[in-house]
């Protein structure tokens, strides 16, 4: 996984990025109408349910706008919010707060459904030791948002992206000659790197379960569009040899079923592909 540095620089990117792109030569609507010296109030209104996600990175938002904006929390990260509930008052440079508004609200609306998604998913699997795994399957640009609102809601964060974990599917194996020759030649690559990263390699069927395990010195193996049957199957095969994780259209209505199947980990794609932004504005008072 990144490091806290590698993932703070990452949320600094975004930030210039979304600002560049939304502000270019200046926020030319509040500079025609208000004052630079005016000074101005708003509060962060929620307008749906669900888990609020993004008032961390709403502040370094702010705070990357202008230093001497203030921020008062009064509903953290994590915290299930319902309409009318305040999050945050905001006071500073009026014309400060109308620059940062749209990337406050469009990052929080997004991660707030994210951890929404993702808290109904850890519920769903309460009383099972199975975990939920986000995946790449993100919004290009603002990966580390939405892998941070997978955290918020209680998911895990599977790997960033595809230098800090080695992953061989279905194309790496086909490509490199087979399950074994995939295996035998990534160990030699990190072997002549000196790279230390965890291998994931993904199995088709019982046969390649097998086949996996007599290579060894995997991490995980993943249990890719398995049914129920062989995926019990297959849990009893690897016999805690090295962890398990399934994955292929795993929905609300299947995920229970997987999980008590004895696999340590689930990911879903749809916990970052398939939401629906919650409802928040920012209002003058």
């Amino acid at each position: 996984m990144i490091s806290k540095e590698q993932f703070q620089h990452e949320l600094e990117l975004i930030i210039k990025n979304a600002i560049r792109e939304d502000v270019g030569d200046g926020d030319h609507s509040s500079l025609a109408c208000i004052p630079v010296e005016a000074k101005g109030k708003a509060k962060l209104l929620v307008k749906d349910k669900g888990v609020l996600a993004g008032v961390a990175f709403a502040k370094m938002v702010f705070a990357y706008i202008d230093t001497q904006i203030k921020v008062e929390v009064l509903i953290e990260d994590g915290a299930y919010v319902k309409p009318g509930d305040i999050v945050f008052y905001v006071e500073g440079s009026s014309q400060s707060i109308l620059k940062a508004e749209r990337l406050v609200l469009n990052a929080m609306q997004r991660m707030s459904a994210i951890a929404t998604k993702t808290q109904s998913y850890v519920k769903l699997l309460e009383g099972t030791l199975t975990k939920i795994l986000d995946t790449r399957k993100t919004t290009p640009g603002i990966r580390a948002l939405e892998k941070w609102a997978v955290k918020i809601g209680g998911g895990e964060n599977h790997r960033f992206a595809l230098y800090d974990m080695i992953m061989l599917k279905d194309n790496h194996i086909d490509f490199a000659g087979g399950i074994p020759e995939a295996i035998s030649k990534t160990k030699q690559y990190l072997k002549n790197t000196g790279k230390d990263l965890k291998i994931i390699v993904e199995a088709r069927n019982l046969e390649e379960v097998k086949t996996i395990l007599n290579a060894g010195g995997v991490y995980r193996i993943l249990l890719d569009n398995f049914n129920y049957e062989d995926t019990k199957k297959a849990v009893a095969l690897i016999n805690k040899q090295c962890l398990t994780e399934s994955s292929g259209g795993i929905n609300e209505k299947t995920i229970r079923l997987y999980a008590e199947c004895g696999v340590d980990y689930i990911s879903s794609g749809a916990l970052t592909h398939s939401v629906y932004n919650m409802d928040l504005s920012l209002k003058a008072v």
